[in-house]
């Protein structure tokens, strides 16, 4: 039997994969999500009412992603295509997770060893777009959301080392080894010879993309885009390591 036929979408938290007429009906209004994304700015506005205006300014930017992330289209499209996921992915570890890491009491960061978030955000991108485990999470919305959850979780805790550690130089390393990690996943799925998940062999053809051309596209998200805002802050950590070894050499 194809494996694509074969594969069932009855338990996929974002439903079953749509069509381009029917993608803009696809909002996702589930009770339980909405309810915790009210409860989350009703939580961020008590904790943070007395809190600088840029730390307010970045959870609210988290929480408006999210809301665009979960509850719009885009949620079902991830269904349909992998660099939608994937582009849904960097989203939440590049944009959501910095702008969470923002919205935290600096100190939380500031002695923080970087290399334990290191490892377990690696594990966490690695482990997911592992081909079985990536499909494994269209088929509960308990290991959809696992899988969600401990990206966001696990690359907040990256970022908050990241922005705010008292080393420069250890957060610029950790900062390209990061990016250096994600580069490779993301040349691994450019250069695959065949498509490599099941749940997308037969939902890409609506959209005008191959299963490959589609998976293609996911790495090169993860491979370019994914990378900026790590590069970006390896040349400001670098930065403020040369201009602190110049402060103490004068």
């Amino acid at each position: 039997m194809d494996p694509a036929s074969a594969f069932s979408f009855d338990m996929s938290y974002c439903g079953s994969p749509p069509t381009l007429e029917t993608l803009w009906g696809r909002w996702n209004v589930e009770p339980g999500l909405l309810s915790v994304l009210v409860l989350s700015a009703l939580a961020g506005f008590v904790l943070l009412r007395q809190a600088e205006p840029r730390r307010q300014l970045a959870f609210a930017g988290a929480w408006l992603l999210a809301v665009i992330l979960f509850v719009s289209p885009i949620c079902a499209l991830s269904v349909a295509l992998f660099s939608v996921r994937v582009g849904h992915h960097v989203a939440l570890t590049m944009v959501l997770a910095p702008l969470l890491a923002l919205a935290l009491p600096a100190r939380w960061g500031m002695r923080a060893s970087l290399l334990p978030p290191l490892v377990l955000s690696t594990l966490a991108l690695w482990l997911w777009h592992a081909p079985d485990f990536y499909t494994a999470a269209f088929t509960h919305p308990a290991i959809y959301w696992l899988m969600q959850l401990s990206l966001i979780g696990s690359f907040t805790w990256l970022w908050l080392g990241l922005l705010r550690s008292h080393a420069a130089m250890a957060a610029g390393i950790s900062a390209l080894s990061s990016a250096i990690q994600m580069g490779l996943l993301g040349a691994l799925l450019v250069f695959a010879p065949s498509p490599l998940y099941v749940p997308h062999l037969g939902t890409t053809m609506g959209f005008g993309l191959l299963p490959l051309a589609d998976q293609q596209l996911a790495g090169l998200i993860m491979w370019v885009p994914a990378n900026l805002p790590l590069l970006a802050l390896v040349l400001w950590r670098l930065v403020l390591a040369l201009r602190a070894e110049q402060a103490v050499s004068e």
